[in-house]
């Protein structure tokens, strides 16, 4: 089997074409990271990045089509909106495709409260084993033909403020996790975990305590060798530690549409394992 996986695509609004009694306080603070931080210029063409993804992903029949959160700059209905547009046909079918909301996508707490996430690809958060949900959707399970599943868990929690982007599973979701591994219906199959914060960074260690995973070490320990792989975002940049006896592969799919920096990862699993993964640069 051959999985596609791309993460923090940033579909951007026109920040300043909104009225800014619309976008609240925290939108205010982060629009000096959108123009003195130049983020706005870097994700001007993050819907055609996108799309083109989508269409190579489905040119090389990839079997299962993954996005790890921060679809949005700031969770706006519109960048949503868009992000399901430049997914395209991916995005209808559960059997084809994983989305998970990353920090960005719970920017603000109306956004959270309101579901703005689950109202675009709540369809997504389907379960093949709904039994080991324990906090709303998560985790979700997907049945990948007989070789494979992809288990999605929720790390991103609505920031305190602006610059606190840490990540927390939590104990519920985590032991539905330890559970769901024991299930015979899982014997045999690689098992992809979907998260959105890096288990670790590009280095092999803990991200920073402000932005990092703060119960990677507990996720790590349910997910040992080769079988095992924890494919997540949120650190802009991409890369792969393979894995140990003790350890399950770690991919970072970095910042999928970034400008200069566009691409994803295909992964491969075979015979009940991952075997792989390829850089992969888009046709834009």
């Amino acid at each position: 089997m051959r999985i596609a996986h791309c993460s923090d695509v940033h579909i951007t609004e026109d920040y300043f074409a909104l009225p800014l009694h619309r976008l609240g306080w925290r939108r205010w603070m982060a629009l000096a990271e959108l123009t003195v931080g130049g983020r706005a210029r870097r994700y001007a063409r993050a819907p055609q990045a996108l799309a083109a993804i989508a269409r190579d992903a489905q040119a090389a029949q990839v079997d299962h089509f993954i996005l790890s959160g921060d679809l949005t700059a700031y969770a706006l209905d519109a960048e949503f909106s868009g992000a399901r547009q430049s997914l395209g046909a991916l995005a209808e079918d559960p059997r084809r495709c994983t989305v998970i909301p990353g920090n960005h996508d719970v920017f603000t707490p109306g956004s959270y409260r309101t579901g703005r996430f689950a109202k675009y690809f709540g369809h997504l958060l389907e379960s093949d084993l709904p039994e080991y949900r324990r906090e709303g959707a998560f985790p979700f399970v997907r049945l990948l033909g007989t070789e494979a599943a992809v288990v999605g868990l929720l790390s991103a929690r609505v920031p305190r403020t602006p610059g606190l982007s840490y990540g927390v599973i939590g104990e519920a979701q985590l032991g539905g996790l330890a559970a769901l591994l024991k299930d015979a219906r899982l014997e045999g199959r690689a098992i992809l975990v979907v998260v959105h914060h890096a288990p670790l960074n590009p280095h092999g260690r803990p991200d920073r305590w402000h932005h990092g995973l703060r119960d990677a070490d507990a996720l790590l320990k349910l997910l040992p060798g080769p079988r095992y792989a924890v494919l997540h975002g949120h650190i802009h940049r991409r890369y792969h530690h393979p894995a140990t006896a003790d350890r399950p592969h770690v991919f970072g799919a970095g910042s999928s549409t970034e400008s200069g920096h566009e691409g994803y990862w295909l992964i491969d699993v075979a015979d009940g394992q991952v075997s792989g993964g390829q850089q992969q640069t888009p046709a834009l």
